[in-house]
């Protein structure tokens, strides 16, 4: 009886806990979050599977496609440009609204107007003139995400990151779901072109938020101070170099030097290096796996519309599950073990894909069961993996650093994606899926090493 009465209180507790950890999505910048996070998924699902729907409806041939979703290395290199976003103050733009929110208005625009122009190229005629903007979109999108992330590490402290990218996430899920369900939906009544058109319109929604969310304050740590000193002794070793070499050297040594020498200087070379490591590795699947998500579906039978109400619209439920227990895992669990859940949960889904596709017919119910474990897993995935990052970079040099991690997670599933069209030739659907599944297990074994090696400096 004793027992029963002491458990009570503490089941109590349990619950008021994870209460409290979801009450957080209702704070104002927390919630700016979710249509920022709309206006970056939003151009994403539009270059790839989306638009690999279109392509593989026109005719064009699977290896193309794959090869096309090589436009999205550009979110993968952007560090090569977060100095310019982190350190360039716009003319005009940057006095009205502010370094980060100057940058994400000019990458709205640019996204506006290459969904615009993809929407007058026609693939069949044409597939260069697609592939052209296709860039320019990708190119744009990554530009936003750089003044993005930027904005949401410096928007909120630490303890809120993990509501943050929760709520990030989120607004990207709805995303995901208007830029694929919706634009399938349009594609299938009034055509392509339509569908992109509306899908350009909507970045809209990225432009009114951008200009009434504040910009946050920015404070600079003393030990910022002490790097920018490099730069200043820099310039006092170069007296004798022309006046325009000198600052460009300044800038370039203060906006790529020092955030580099930042973060090996707080994680170590060695422990700095496994975190490259474990980062590239984590999503994969993900990459892999997703640019062949669409002509999956249609090849197996399905139509555009059931792709369209199952896979996007029905999926979005279990996104949004995903993302809300994503954000309180990492506020009740850790970073490590919400890392360690997503990672587990994909191989799963993956798993459930190949089930799917072994049995070689259309089957609504199945999909829809397959579709929400998957979307479960992203959610958790994604914000996990969203959080660990944010704790990794300094408020000094927020940008570029974040750029770089993110970038990193990304690059190795981006060459990946666009070989994903040549294994589904060479080993089809199931064994696609197979081979999806076990691209997680090195991120896993990496998360294990990289635990064991911490010590102190990330562990949470």
């Amino acid at each position: 009886m004793n027992d029963v009465v002491s458990a009570t209180p503490h089941r109590r507790s349990w619950i008021g806990g994870w209460l409290h950890a979801l009450a957080v999505y209702r704070e104002p910048r927390v919630l700016s979050m979710l249509f920022l996070g709309f206006s970056a998924g939003l151009p994403f699902m539009l270059v790839f599977s989306t638009l690999s729907a279109w392509l593989r409806q026109a005719g064009i041939e699977r290896a193309t496609i794959g090869m096309l979703a090589w436009v999205g290395i550009a979110y993968s290199i952007k560090f090569l440009w977060a100095p310019v976003v982190d350190r360039l103050a716009l003319p005009l733009l940057d006095r009205l609204l502010g370094r980060r929110r100057s940058w994400m208005l000019v990458a709205q625009l640019g996204i506006a107007l290459g969904l615009a122009n993809i929407a007058s190229s026609d693939p069949v005629q044409s597939i260069g003139h697609v592939a052209l903007f296709a860039l320019m979109v990708a190119f744009c999108s990554a530009t936003q995400d750089i003044a993005i992330d930027a904005w949401r590490i410096e928007a909120a402290p630490l303890e809120r990151q993990g509501a943050m990218a929760a709520s990030y996430q989120l607004g990207y899920r709805i995303a995901v779901m208007v830029a694929s369900a919706g634009a399938l939906w349009l594609a299938a009544d009034f055509g392509w072109r339509t569908s992109y058109v509306a899908m350009a319109a909507l970045v809209g929604i990225g432009v009114a938020t951008t200009l009434l969310v504040s910009e946050p304050e920015r404070l600079v740590p003393r030990d910022e101070l002490v790097r920018e000193q490099r730069v200043v002794d820099w310039v006092a070793r170069r007296a004798h170099w022309p006046r325009s070499v000198r600052d460009a050297g300044a800038w370039f040594v203060g906006a790529v030097i020092c955030p580099a020498i930042d973060f090996f200087a707080r994680h170590g070379l060695a422990f700095g290096l496994l975190i490259f490591a474990f980062i590239g590795s984590y999503r994969l699947t993900d990459y892999a796996m997703g640019v062949m998500a669409n002509p999956f579906y249609l090849d197996l039978g399905f139509t555009l519309k059931q792709v369209a109400a199952v896979v996007k619209g029905y999926g979005l439920v279990m996104s949004i599950a995903g993302i809300l227990i994503g954000g309180a895992a990492v506020a009740r669990l850790g970073r490590t073990r919400s890392l360690v859940l997503g990672s587990v949960l994909v191989i799963c889904s993956n798993l459930a894909f190949a089930a799917l596709a072994a049995r070689g017919e259309p089957n609504v119910l199945g999909l829809a069961a397959v579709i929400s474990l998957d979307n479960l897993a992203l959610g958790v995935h994604g914000t996990a993996l969203i959080a660990f990052l944010s704790s990794l970079t300094s408020s000094s040099y927020t940008a570029t650093q974040y750029a770089l991690l993110s970038s990193l997670y990304a690059l190795p599933g981006k060459l990946l994606m666009g070989t994903s069209g040549f294994v589904v030739d060479a080993l089809g659907y199931p064994g696609f899926f197979l081979y999806t599944a076990s691209l997680s297990l090195p991120g896993l074994l990496l998360l294990y090493w990289l635990v064991r090696r911490d010590g102190g400096r990330i562990r949470t």
